[in-house]
């Protein structure tokens, strides 16, 4: 694909408070989160330098086409990405008596199925396993045989219920989601603003610091995940927990993965560029001005509905293979080494969190490299090389 040597130009259709990445506004200094201390904030992500590479999760999606399919033109609604906001809320438009109702459903479906949701062996097995084993005593105990078989016969029962249950809701699942699931718009990424809206108020996009966090398990183990946390916490903390305002971001694999998660959600949220190139966003991509433009310039190098022909028309096998093979493009990806726009914003930025891991693609899987860090590069104003762009997300890089 071809690179774009000009920054685009965003068209009408956006507030005037939209995020650009080459004019990131002047802020005041970043004050030290008292409320992060005793947290594992591993790394900050750094802003800009985009790679174009988004993470496997949501370049081949597992679900997308799936609800796409069912939905139809409600999709635009129903769906937690569009080409205005990205949703981080779901509101739901039931009572308290269908939510009691439905979560008993759930936990007698799930938790005695003879299947698991998804495939596999269920809790079923076991609870009608547990009753067959005390059936020779039933049974010795029974006036005659034929008694001491009606403990096991209910547990059937009850757990084959349970599994046509699993059955009905997962082939349903969809028509309930459309009913009485919406995304908010009032907790929400909003790319044509520019504004990150919440229920402690709207902030500005700019004024978040992407960070990866590890926690530690009760056995000792260990994960990694993506925050996302307001830099100016007295401006957003909660009024009784002092807790400050952070989003988290759902990604499956590497820490490369991460990166690659923070480098989608900027390119999202930047209106100099068109919208990621991922299943979820593509039937709306024409809605949005700058992604248009884009498109209609052919510097796409796709058909409108790639993402979509490409799921009508492949196979499971097909799509896993094409999951594995992103995967594997994303973590050998060279994601450090990179400068942090944000420190010509903040004044003391590179002061408060600047160093990075020496080997990126690495951190996270070797225990001995987690000490190793580095300083980043000084950042320098933006040029061209900020402005290029490579929309193909499945180009080796």
């Amino acid at each position: 694909m071809s690179l774009q040597n000009e920054p685009l130009t965003p068209v009408e259709g956006y507030a005037e408070t939209v995020y650009r990445a080459d004019e990131i506004p002047e802020q005041s200094y970043a004050p030290q989160n008292e409320m992060l201390r005793g947290r594992i904030l591993e790394t900050r992500l750094p802003w800009g330098s985009y790679l174009h590479v988004s993470p496997t999760t949501h370049q081949y999606s597992e679900s997308w086409f799936r609800e796409y399919e069912y939905m139809g033109s409600d999709y635009h609604d129903h769906t937690m990405i569009n080409e205005k906001r990205w949703s981080k809320r779901v509101d739901e438009n039931i009572g308290m008596t269908y939510r009691l109702i439905r979560f008993i459903f759930v936990i007698y479906s799930h938790g005695f199925s003879f299947i698991r949701a998804g495939g596999g062996v269920g809790g079923g097995w076991m609870f009608t396993g547990i009753v067959a084993f005390g059936t020779p005593l039933f049974i010795f105990a029974a006036d005659i045989w034929i008694q001491g078989l009606i403990p096991l016969a209910i547990v059937s029962a009850f757990c084959g219920g349970a599994t046509l249950l699993l059955q009905l809701w997962e082939k349903h699942e969809l028509k309930f989601y459309k009913g009485n699931r919406n995304w908010s718009d009032d907790y929400a990424f909003c790319r044509r603003t520019g504004m990150v809206k919440s229920s402690r108020g709207n902030f500005p996009f700019y004024e978040f610091d992407a960070y990866i966090e590890m926690r530690v398990g009760t056995q000792g183990s260990h994960f990694h995940s993506f925050k996302l946390i307001h830099r100016y916490p007295h401006r957003s903390q909660q009024p009784h927990t002092k807790d400050p305002l952070e989003f988290s971001f759902t990604v499956d694999g590497s820490i490369a993965q991460l990166y690659a998660a923070w480098d989608m959600l900027q390119r999202y949220m930047d209106v100099s560029q068109p919208l990621p190139d991922i299943s979820q966003v593509e039937p709306f991509r024409h809605l949005d001005p700058t992604t248009k433009v884009y498109d209609e310039a052919d510097k796409r190098g796709r058909p409108a509905t790639y993402w979509r022909d490409l799921y009508a028309n492949s196979s499971a096998e097909e799509l896993k293979a094409l999951r594995d093979t992103h995967r594997a493009e994303v973590d050998a990806t060279h994601w450090g080494g990179r400068p942090d726009l944000m420190e010509l914003s903040v004044p003391n930025y590179r002061e408060t969190r600047k160093g990075e891991p020496e080997d990126v693609n690495a951190f996270g899987r070797f225990p001995w490299k987690a000490g190793k860090f580095i300083d980043r590069p000084a950042s320098a104003p933006p040029s061209e090389d900020v402005s290029k762009h490579q929309n193909n997300d499945d180009t080796v890089r």
